[in-house]
């Protein structure tokens, strides 16, 4: 039997809001739950969580590494929307998170774009896209997955919403004409450190997201054009870009850190409680 995008959708969110495990994903109960029925749910999780009050501001993306592309047979990146509630700013580049009762959440630094003005065209480069960018941020971005040990397909990836639970938002580095080539040489080539609770865990690199965070803006404002469903990259439009590192398992009473070199970003932290 097909599964009903709404009925899956209802199921998801109640395991968003309890912290509920959801013991078979949906690529496992039918075969033939492809990349349009997830998106198809996770519309209709948008349309639940508006229905209860909540605002979309922008998008997540999953996925951002060609080599993955090939391995899982992506034609590319994959996305879920970001809520009004979900999405924090940090003041003084340092903020808590509070964890809500989740199951095994993760942490991934990410770069984080706001847009000023909307993407209308597919094929752009990273200086093209930058031109619709209002300002630049990392973000630390907050992952959870509803089914278990996290084990989970694109399909699973994106009909649970891109497993997001929130991102938090360092302070911004406007961008005009005049920065752009400088931030289009930094972005793909900026490094970082991911610390938890002073101790090094990880570095990270902007060439993960696709070689540039940019690069990796551009290919989901022309995914989004591209599916033909109607929907695009709008002015105001948060995007988190990608993880630049792996995600790493967290608990409450920690605080996490992200360093950047070679891009003018200050440093954020996190306080998970």
């Amino acid at each position: 039997m097909s599964i009903d995008p709404r009925t899956l959708a209802q199921e998801l969110l109640e395991a968003y809001r309890s912290g509920a495990v959801v013991a078979v994903p949906p690529s496992a109960r039918d075969a033939e739950f492809d990349l349009n029925a997830a998106y198809h749910t996770e519309a209709a999780f948008a349309a639940l969580r508006k229905s209860s009050g909540a605002k979309t501001v922008g998008w997540k993306v999953g996925y951002a590494n060609k080599a993955m592309w090939r391995v899982l047979k992506l034609e590319t990146l994959v996305w879920a929307h970001m809520y009004d509630d979900t999405v924090h700013y940090a003041s003084a580049n340092a903020a808590d998170y509070a964890l809500p009762p989740h199951r095994a959440p993760k942490i991934e630094p990410e770069i984080v774009f706001k847009l000023r003005d909307p993407i209308t065209a597919a094929g752009l480069d990273a200086a093209a896209v930058l031109g619709s960018v209002e300002y630049v941020a990392i973000g630390f971005e907050i992952i959870d997955c509803p089914f278990p040990d996290w084990q989970v397909k694109p399909t699973d990836f994106v009909a649970a919403f891109g497993l997001h639970l929130g991102l938090v938002i360092g302070e911004p580095l406007q961008v005009n004409a005049a920065s752009i080539p400088a931030l289009v040489e930094q972005l793909a080539s900026f490094k970082l450190k991911v610390s938890k609770n002073g101790e090094f865990v990880e570095e990270g690199s902007g060439r993960n997201s696709l070689r540039s965070p940019a690069l990796c803006l551009a290919e989901l404002g022309g995914a989004l054009l591209r599916g033909g469903g109607g929907e695009m990259l709008a002015a105001g439009d948060l995007i988190s870009s990608g993880t630049l590192t792996g995600g790493h398992l967290v608990q409450r009473g920690e605080s996490w850190r992200v360093d950047v070199e070679g891009l003018p970003l200050a440093p954020l932290t996190v306080k998970l409680t």
